[in-house]
């Protein structure tokens, strides 16, 4: 394992605020091992997370074009090294006011239970799932989402004079007109393609693009920068937008990964040993759980909720 000198030594709230921006610069398969390792640590996760919200509050002001305070949250409590995070972020929106009157910039940070849905100025039709952040960036040029966190679907507007990016971190989505589904997780990125074809390059890894076509996915393992692929059915396909997941011989890490979205805190696998115990059946996205709690009764492990409401899942 890599050692990162200049965090080992400062606060876990700078640890996660140099994680946090170490991440969203195409970070290295060794480097996103070592956050992976990082993670594990119960108050790392809780710091990441707040960061993370901290980061989603700010960017809402960018979509206003205009300085405003952020609203008051009687429950958040942000530290110093936030604060001075904030100040910073705040600093760097203000350049970005002033846009051209082509250029369209939307913050969308679905920080409930429930998906939405919207109408992109291209027509593109876009879903976005629980606890999901992107940004949205629009010009006579170019089409551009970047996806900081979470999951969305979306059916794209042909033009093939504007190819739609969506940038992922570590990977890009380049398409022209299609419909296909993205989930960035912590620890893998998940593409599902409904119809049409979609190239899915992970520069990291110095390997050509992986060309996607109707009813494939691709899952890119982050941690192991491995990448998989498997034929679906058109039911399968961001089945999130009816409610329920369905999931067939899926890794424990995986599966977690997924049910990590729909839950406000963190789900800590106790030994990386157990995240590959495979496991069948179907999530109820309104109630995830409903599902961990049943984990016990499907594999040889035992869950604890710690006092922070972080869920352990442990081996029995």
């Amino acid at each position: 394992m890599s050692t990162l000198p200049d965090t080992d030594n400062r606060s876990v709230d700078a640890q996660a605020a140099s994680w946090f921006t170490r991440n969203r610069n195409h970070p290295s398969r060794a480097l996103r091992k070592d956050f992976a390792l990082w993670l594990q640590t119960p108050e790392h996760a809780h710091a990441y997370t707040q960061f993370e919200q901290l980061w989603q509050d700010l960017a809402a002001l960018k979509s206003l074009n205009q300085v405003v305070a952020l609203p008051v949250r009687k429950a958040r409590n942000w530290r110093p090294v936030l604060a001075t995070a904030a100040a910073l972020v705040c600093a760097l929106l203000a350049g970005n006011l002033g846009l051209p009157a082509n250029h369209h910039v939307q913050t969308v940070a679905a920080n409930s239970d429930y998906a939405q849905t919207l109408t992109l100025p291209d027509g593109s039709q876009l879903s976005v799932n629980a606890h999901t952040h992107l940004r949205v960036e629009f010009d006579a040029e170019r089409r551009l989402i970047y996806l900081d966190s979470g999951q969305l679907y979306i059916d794209v507007a042909a033009d093939k004079e504007r190819p739609l990016y969506v940038d992922a971190g570590s990977a890009r989505v380049r398409v022209v007109g299609t419909a296909f589904d993205l989930r960035r997780g912590r620890q893998e990125l998940v593409l599902s393609v409904a119809h049409g074809q979609v190239a899915l390059d992970t520069p990291g890894e110095n390997r050509d693009p992986l060309l996607l076509g109707a009813r494939q996915r691709a899952t890119y393992d982050l941690t192991r920068g491995s990448l998989s692929q498997q034929a679906l059915s058109d039911q399968e396909v961001a089945d999130w937008r009816s409610g329920h997941v369905a999931f067939r011989d899926r890794e424990l890490s995986s599966l977690v990964d997924e049910i990590s979205l729909y839950r406000a805190a963190p789900i800590l696998i106790a030994d990386p040993a157990l995240g590959r115990y495979r496991v069948s059946g179907n999530l109820d996205v309104n109630d995830p759980d409903a599902l961990l709690n049943a984990l016990p009764a499907l594999l040889p492990v035992k869950t604890m909720t710690l006092a922070d409401g972080s869920l352990r899942i442990e081996r029995k």
